[in-house]
């Protein structure tokens, strides 16, 4: 299904009953790395699985910006009507769900993130000379994305009401440091640091991100 908002087309699909829950995907992705978890997910929610501006099925664009992408998440709340929905973001939906949560107060029930990062210099080094070399290489805007934005301060982190939950992978592309430095900013918000995992191997396709975020998104119903 489509929906105009900010003058462009997102594409989302729509599974299950209940609270609704709002799952977002990283850079270069789209909706379908939750096609394994929405099926599981969509017994005790209404499962919304969302292509970001630039992604999948969702409208081309010049730049992206995650301020723009964050404005597209609260319009497309706002069009659907949902009251108070639950939201996952992972890696730049992650931010995507910070910026959102901290820029509208009182939208959301229910925030969890993993693999967010606060600015580029949250990354770690390798990562970012990675990200250097495919900017260079490829000229594509998803890589300088990366390289420039966001810049998410600890006062904007601090104005977030929802009930949070921070994680990452013990071998995650952020820096252990910053992931527990977003963890402390948000009032009140846990912190999971995975064992063994890296920055997408619990969420790209596989159902053991349903028994991480699960039973905190359970809490809200």
């Amino acid at each position: 299904m489509k929906i105009h908002v900010n003058d462009i087309d997102i594409y989302y699909e729509k599974a299950g009953q209940g609270p609704p829950l709002l799952l977002l995907h990283g850079n270069g992705e789209s909706r379908k790395i939750f096609r394994k978890a929405m099926a599981r997910l969509s017994a005790q929610f209404t499962v919304y699985t969302i292509d970001s501006r630039g992604h999948g099925k969702s409208s081309k664009v010049k730049e992206l910006h995650y301020a723009d992408m964050a404005e597209d998440m609260a319009g497309f709340i706002g069009a659907l009507g949902l009251e108070k929905p639950m939201l996952y973001g992972f890696s730049d939906g992650g931010v995507i769900g910070l910026l959102l949560a901290a820029g509208r107060p009182g939208l959301l029930s229910r925030l969890a993130v993993s693999g967010v990062n606060l600015n580029p210099g949250s990354l770690k080094k390798f990562f970012l000379r990675y990200s250097r070399a495919m900017h260079r290489l490829t000229g594509g805007d998803r890589w300088r994305l990366m390289l420039e934005e966001p810049d998410i301060t600890e006062e904007q982190l601090a104005r977030i009401d929802a009930p949070a939950l921070v994680l990452a992978g013990e071998k995650d592309i952020v820096d252990e440091t910053h992931t527990r430095a977003v963890a402390g900013a948000i009032p009140g918000a846990r912190l999971r640091i995975l064992p063994g995992e890296n920055h997408g191997s619990y969420v790209l396709n596989n159902v053991k991100l349903c028994d991480i975020i699960g039973p905190f998104f359970e809490e809200g119903i």
